[in-house]
């Protein structure tokens, strides 16, 4: 499907769709550039919520910095790209990563970092993130991502439920990290997640195998779900949506995949478009 290069407002369906369930990246869709989100959101999340729609948002960020940032338990959040799913404050599932596959990940970039790429590692668990690499520069990457971070000395020696192993590049991520962790791809699912971030998972998880399970529990339709997204590791989500959105600033293979694309995330995106497609009026 082709789109037009730049989207200024939110793309006329044709119809009102009858949408149950709203699916919302979060870093370069529901956010703007300075991991904003814009004020007109919350009465439109309020209007949503009382018409019985399920709002979740699905991320590759930490349910407990999700659950900081938006400050509810009404909603259905997918956690770490899907490897956590968490309903009206409950675990729903949980997909971990086997402690070897978490070790071999560090074993890369340790070596990688050695040999001169600027990398550092995030081992995502059930109880906490973890790092090793704890420079200022390094930290201040993670820090937005992940309200509940530790400094250890060792990622190696964490115990905990591993879900997913992120890698900051503070180059591009399509050209450095993600090359150097291909090898992986026969033991884990690798995703290239944004401009400088490598998430490697259990093969399974998924942010669409992760929607299409709550379309389960909650008996919503693909043609009842709508989903917004930027990155490869939102391709899934949006197939698993009937009205699926990339972002005007989504990667030109997540613009293909949509099936329409709403204004920028920093053009308030995400809440524009929920708006006029549902016939809400928004800020």
């Amino acid at each position: 499907m082709s789109h037009p290069d730049t989207v200024l407002d939110p793309p006329d369906l044709g119809v009102v769709p009858d949408v149950r369930l709203v699916a919302l990246d979060m870093d370069g869709s529901l956010l703007d550039d300075d991991k904003r989100i814009h004020p007109s959101f919350w009465p439109l999340l309020d209007t949503l919520l009382a018409r019985g729609v399920t709002v979740c948002p699905a991320s590759g960020r930490q349910y407990a910095t999700l659950r900081a940032q938006l400050g509810r338990d009404d909603l259905v959040y997918v956690a770490e790209n899907g490897a956590y799913v968490v309903r009206d404050g409950a675990e729903l599932s949980a997909d971990t990563l086997t402690t070897a596959t978490a070790h071999d990940v560090v074993d890369v970039v340790r070596a990688e970092a050695a040999a001169g790429l600027d990398v550092g590692t995030v081992l995502c668990g059930k109880r906490s993130a973890y790092v090793e690499r704890s420079d200022d520069a390094f930290l201040a990457q993670c820090e937005p991502y992940y309200a509940l971070l530790e400094v250890v000395d060792d990622l190696r020696a964490v115990e905990d439920d591993v879900l997913k192993v992120a890698v900051y590049d503070f180059g591009r991520a399509e050209s450095g990290a993600g090359p150097a962790l291909s090898d992986l791809r026969h033991e884990a699912r690798v995703v290239v997640s944004g401009e400088h971030w490598v998430d490697v998972m259990s093969r399974t998880v998924d942010k669409g195998t992760a929607l299409r399970a709550v379309q389960r529990a909650l008996g919503v339709t693909p043609e009842q779900t709508m989903a917004f997204g930027d990155y490869f590791n939102d391709l899934g989500m949006l197939d698993a949506a009937g009205w699926s959105f990339a972002m005007d600033n989504a990667h030109p293979e997540v613009r293909a995949r949509a099936r329409f694309v709403a204004p920028s995330n920093n053009r308030n995106g995400v809440v524009r478009t929920i708006g006029a497609a549902l016939g809400i009026p928004v800020g």
